[in-house]
């Protein structure tokens, strides 16, 4: 029997997110039963621990607190992985405070053994950034009522998906010459997510952390300038130029990053307000209580590097992403473009093809418009192209891709994306796949794109862009197809029956408008 069956239920909020992701796996193999509690349970049905049967999901807004208290029925720690970064803005601050006193209240209760909460490491007293400033708010709403909480406190967290080392990663590849703040002098102790998940597990059966604040970091302190040099090196690059200057100020310094990584302007202003701040351990305690092997920076970035490549991203920072609610298509003018064709093809060759859409291998035609389009974008403050996808060939229900978020995945029958871009107005892309009833290798795959404007301005967007739907929408269809021809033909060719004129078969409707 494990010795850990006989425990309480473990809660875990913020599944879906880059941490919480990561975390419920590692629980499970210590041989805990979890409950996350999510927004939407679909954003975890590409996990591949959804399934096991020691984990238990449940539809929760930790906000409503009569929810939040049914939902805590029956469970013993729970960890608080829950901050609005991903909605930052000027009330994410007051919006995170709130939420933690709720759940405080709530814990407290149900009666909970305690709360972990994940913070950021940072010098104590005045003078902190408002993102570390925010975090010490939670810890304080945390510990507001009778459940101890346990803190584990910190810096820059490296592993392959994470907000920090993606800005880390792009900032050194893409820029030679980097003219920074100088916050890049400022020491820091970076740690690599396995690490903080080492010490996140850890904590459950270590009662002298039970009620602590514990600072947790990696084997090195280094100047952030330092961790630069040591990135360019991983990724086999010359030695950067880094010119540090007075006037860059944390607001220019976010939109710089927004610019030239993938992460928005909204998440790198706190992230890079932090790192004014000196973010070192106070003392060895976290390394006494809850023994490891710290990797050194090189080893994590090593670690997270090799991950990338290999495409085996667990979690990224933008899983944790809103998913909004459908638009309302019924009310107020729609403008709709349908395409269709038919693809010598199974079912499942054709979604596959459509299931490879964005990221690396773009979008089947006109690639040059697509990112014009993402550059654009970026420039107004959007995610563009540079946010990628995590898998180059499978979609889950809630991930990014590009500037797209998934709302919809049927398997072998529809695939939607909603726009996350720029725009004056609502914008949803879907892709259905018909079956043929006379034959199992053909289908008609339907590709809609509809948006509902706002205003003039959404109007003359619509306009404006009309006229390279035939070159962008009508050329991808036809990609996908052959994509899905070659992916269904084993000999890697087209298929013997396809009709000559097959280019010019493809069925496609002029956009219209529906109201």
């Amino acid at each position: 029997m494990n010795a850990n069956q006989g425990e309480k239920l473990v809660l875990v909020t913020g599944a879906s997110g880059y941490i919480g992701g990561r975390l419920v796996s590692r629980l499970l193999a210590a041989g805990y039963q979890v409950r996350c509690l999510v927004r939407e349970p679909r954003k975890l049905d590409s996990r591949p621990w959804t399934g096991h049967p020691n984990v238990e999901v449940v539809r929760c807004d930790v906000s409503d607190r009569p929810t939040l208290v049914q939902a805590m029925r029956g469970c013993g720690p729970a960890y608080y992985l829950v901050h609005s970064m991903m909605a930052a803005g000027p009330s994410y601050r007051e919006r995170d405070r709130a939420l933690a006193l709720t759940f405080a209240e709530a814990a407290a209760e149900v009666r909970l053994d305690r709360i972990v909460y994940l913070g950021g490491l940072g010098e104590t007293g005045s003078g902190l950034s408002e993102h570390l400033a925010s975090r010490r708010e939670v810890e304080n709403a945390l510990a507001s009522r009778s459940v101890p909480v346990t803190v584990l406190r910190a810096a820059m967290i490296i592993g392959s998906g994470s907000a920090s080392f993606e800005i880390l990663r792009y900032l050194v590849e893409r820029l030679p010459v980097m003219v920074t703040p100088r916050w890049v002098s400022t020491e820091a102790q970076p740690i690599a997510v396995q690490n903080v998940l080492h010490y996140l597990v850890a904590c459950l059966t270590c009662p002298a952390t039970v009620g602590r604040t514990i600072d947790i970091g990696g084997a090195e302190i280094m100047t952030y300038r330092e961790i630069m040099q040591v990135t360019a090196n991983a990724l086999g690059l010359r030695r950067r130029f880094i010119i540090p200057v007075p006037v860059l100020t944390p607001r220019l310094s976010s939109l710089w990053i927004h610019l030239v990584t993938p992460i928005s302007h909204r998440i790198a202003r706190p992230l890079a307000d932090g790192l004014r701040n000196r973010v070192v351990c106070r003392d060895d305690s976290a390394v006494r209580l809850m023994p490891q092997h710290l990797l050194t920076t090189r080893d994590a970035i090593g670690a997270a590097l090799g991950d990338t490549r290999a495409h085996e991203v667990e979690t990224a920072w933008f899983d944790a992403g809103p998913m909004p609610g459908d638009p309302d298509w019924s009310g107020g003018k729609v403008f709709v473009d349908r395409r269709s064709t038919e693809v010598h093809a199974p079912p499942d060759a054709v979604y596959d093809a459509v299931s490879r859409i964005g990221g690396d291998q773009g979008y089947y035609a006109a690639d040059w418009l697509w990112r014009l389009r993402g550059r654009l974008d970026r420039l107004v403050g959007g995610p563009g192209l540079r946010r990628g996808r995590r898998d180059p060939q499978q979609l889950s229900y809630g991930e990014a891709l590009d500037f797209w978020r998934v709302t919809c995945v049927e398997p072998n029958r529809r695939i939607e994306l909603r726009a996350e871009m720029k725009l004056p107005g609502e914008a949803v892309l879907n892709f259905e796949i018909r079956s043929d009833e006379r034959s199992s290798e053909t289908c008609t795959l339907v590709q809609t794109a509809r948006f509902k404007p706002k205003g003039l301005s959404g109007l003359a967007y619509w306009y404006a862009v009309m006229p390279l739907h035939g070159l962008v929408f009508e050329g991808m269809l036809r990609g996908i197809r052959r994509a899905a021809e070659r992916i269904g033909d084993p000999g890697g060719g087209l298929r013997p029956n396809r009709p000559v004129a097959a280019d010019v078969a493809s069925k496609s409707r002029s956009s219209t408008k529906e109201t």
